[in-house]
C-alpha cells in the first residue's frame, strides 16, 4: 500500500523552491533559457533552491541523448541546480517516468477525495459545472475562468497506459517537493484555474504563479525552432558568449529599472525582482544582441579573448610566424562576434589580386600616383627599423608626414592598402605590420610598388 504520509513528510518547507522542468526533446531555445534563468534567480535572490526536474512522461517527444543537452546547456550557462537527476535532493526521484507509482496513487486519492473520476481505464478531473474559479498570477493579477468555459473542460488526469498527462504530474510533483514559485510561459495560463482546483480537491498550498510572455521573432510570430529561429547551442555556434547571451535573454520582458544593462549573472541574482516582468511579449532582436556581445568581447582580458579567438583566427591564419596574441590584440574592439574574425583576417597569410583603384581616397588625398611616390618614400624608412613595433612603425609614418607637410593619412592610407588589399581591415597599418612582421610588410610593400608602376 502507497505511504501517503512518509512521502509528505519529506516535504521542504519554509525556504523558497522553485524548478525548471523541461521536456527532454532536443535543443533548448531562447524561451526555455528565459524560464530556467529566472527560475534560478527567483531562487537565488531569495537564497532558496532551485530544482531541475526531468518531464518526460510523453514519450512520444522523447529524444535520445536530449537530457544531456539539458545538463550542458543550463550548465554552460552557469544556472546550476542545487537538486535534480544527477546530484539528488530530498524528493526523488527527480525524472517523471520514475514517479508513475507516485501518481497512480495521488489520481485514485483524488477520485476518493471528490476532485477526479473513472472513465474506462483513464482517470479525468472533475470541474465544477456551474460559477467560476478565480487563481492569482504575480505577473497577470487575478484572472475568473468561467467553470463552463472550453478551457475548462474534464481533462485527463492519468491515461490508460498509467501515464500522468503534464498537468496532472506537475502538481503532484510541485506540490511533494515543496515548489513555492511555478514560472511557465503564458500559454499555459489558461490552464491555472485547473490546477487551483486540484489543489484545492487535495488540500494543499497553492505555489506563487509566475507567468513569462512569449519571445517573438516579429510582433505577429513566436521564436520557433521549427522556423529557424537560434537555439542557445546556434547562438554559441554563431559566435556569441555565453555571459552575453545570459545577460540579453534575462532582459527578454524582464526590466531592473534605470539605465544599466550589461550584469553578469551573480548581479542578476542581487537585482532580479519578479515585479520587473512585463506582461508584453518581448521581441527577440539580434542587432540587440550583438551590441552586448561586442561589450562582452571588449570587456574581456587579452589572455582570455586571445584564447576563445584563437580557433577562429586559425580558421584564416594558417601561417605559424604570426602571433596569436598580437591578431588577438588587433581584433578584440573590431569584432562583435567571434564567427566575424576569420572574414576580418583573410589578408593576413596572402594579399587578394586588389584593384588599384582602392588607393584613390579623397579624405586621405591619396591616388594611384601619390601612393606610389608614398610607398617609395616610406620603403626604406621602413627598412631602417630595428625595433619592429607598432609604435615605431607610427613615429615613422608620421615623421614622414610631416616631411611632407601632409596629414598622417597620406602615409598610413597607402601603406594600409599595400600590406593588406583591403578597404577595410581590423585595424591600421602601423598595427597590420606589427602583426605581419618586418620581412612581410617589406616584400608587400614592394609587390604594391610593382603593382602601381605598371599603371604609370
Amino acid at each position: 500500500m502507497f505511504d501517503f504520509t512518509d512521502i509528505e513528510s519529506k516535504i521542504p518547507h519554509g525556504a523558497v523552491r522553485t524548478r525548471f522542468a523541461p521536456s527532454p526533446t532536443g535543443f533548448m531555445h531562447v524561451g526555455g533559457l528565459r524560464t530556467a534563468l529566472y527560475t534560478y534567480l527567483i531562487a537565488k535572490k531569495a537564497g532558496g533552491t532551485f530544482i531541475l526536474r526531468i518531464e518526460d512522461t510523453d514519450q512520444a517527444r522523447f529524444v535520445e541523448g536530449a537530457t544531456e543537452i539539458i545538463y550542458s546547456t543550463l550548465r554552460g550557462a552557469g544556472i546550476d541546480w542545487d537538486e535534480g537527476p544527477d546530484v539528488g535532493g530530498p524528493t526523488p526521484p527527480y525524472i517523471q517516468s520514475e514517479r508513475r507509482e507516485i501518481y497512480e496513487a495521488y489520481a485514485e486519492k483524488l477520485v476518493e477525495l471528490g476532485g477526479a473520476y473513472r472513465d474506462g481505464d483513464a482517470i479525468r478531473q472533475k470541474i465544477p459545472k456551474e460559477g467560476s474559479t478565480t487563481f492569482h498570477d504575480v505577473v497577470f493579477g487575478d484572472i475568473t475562468v468561467p467553470n463552463d468555459s472550453p478551457s475548462m473542460n474534464a481533462g485527463v488526469l492519468l491515461k490508460s497506459d498509467g501515464l500522468p498527462t503534464y498537468n496532472f504530474a506537475n502538481v503532484i510533483d510541485d506540490h511533494l517537493m515543496g515548489i513555492t514559485h511555478v514560472v511557465r510561459g503564458s500559454e499555459y495560463l489558461s490552464s491555472d484555474a485547473k490546477y487551483d482546483l486540484l489543489y484545492n480537491a487535495f488540500g494543499w498550498e497553492i505555489p506563487t504563479y509566475v507567468t513569462v510572455s512569449p519571445v517573438m521573432r516579429d510582433a505577429q510570430h513566436k521564436l520557433s525552432k521549427r522556423n529557424g529561429d537560434p537555439t542557445y547551442e546556434d547562438l554559441l555556434a554563431q559566435g556569441y558568449l555565453t555571459e552575453a547571451i545570459v545577460n540579453y535573454v534575462a532582459l527578454l520582458g524582464w526590466s531592473p529599472g534605470g539605465e544599466r544593462e550589461i550584469f553578469n549573472l551573480a548581479e542578476l541574482a542581487e537585482v532580479f525582482d519578479i515585479r520587473g516582468i512585463s506582461k508584453s511579449p518581448a521581441i527577440f532582436d539580434i542587432a540587440k544582441l550583438r551590441y552586448f556581445n561586442a561589450e562582452y568581447i571588449r570587456a574581456l582580458a587579452p589572455e582570455k579573448f586571445a584564447a576563445l579567438a584563437e580557433p577562429y583566427i586559425r580558421q584564416a591564419v594558417k601561417s605559424e610566424s604570426v602571433n596569436i596574441a598580437d591578431i588577438a590584440e588587433l581584433i578584440q574592439a573590431r569584432c562583435e562576434v567571434l564567427t566575424d574574425i576569420p572574414g576580418k583576417l583573410d589578408f593576413i597569410d596572402v594579399v587578394s589580386d586588389y584593384n588599384t583603384e582602392l588607393y584613390i581616397h579623397k579624405k586621405s588625398k591619396t591616388d594611384e600616383k601619390i601612393s606610389l611616390d608614398v610607398l617609395n618614400a616610406i620603403r626604406p624608412e621602413l627598412d631602417a627599423i630595428t625595433d619592429w613595433t607598432r609604435d615605431a612603425i607610427a613615429a615613422t609614418c608620421e615623421a614622414l608626414a610631416v616631411k611632407l607637410d601632409a596629414k598622417n593619412a597620406l602615409v598610413m592610407y597607402p601603406l594600409r592598402i599595400a600590406v593588406s588589399g583591403k578597404a577595410v581591415t581590423p585595424g591600421g597599418a602601423a598595427e597590420i605590420c606589427a602583426v605581419l612582421g618586418k620581412a612581410e610588410s617589406l616584400k608587400r610593400v614592394d609587390a604594391a610598388i610593382a603593382k602601381l608602376e605598371e599603371i604609370k
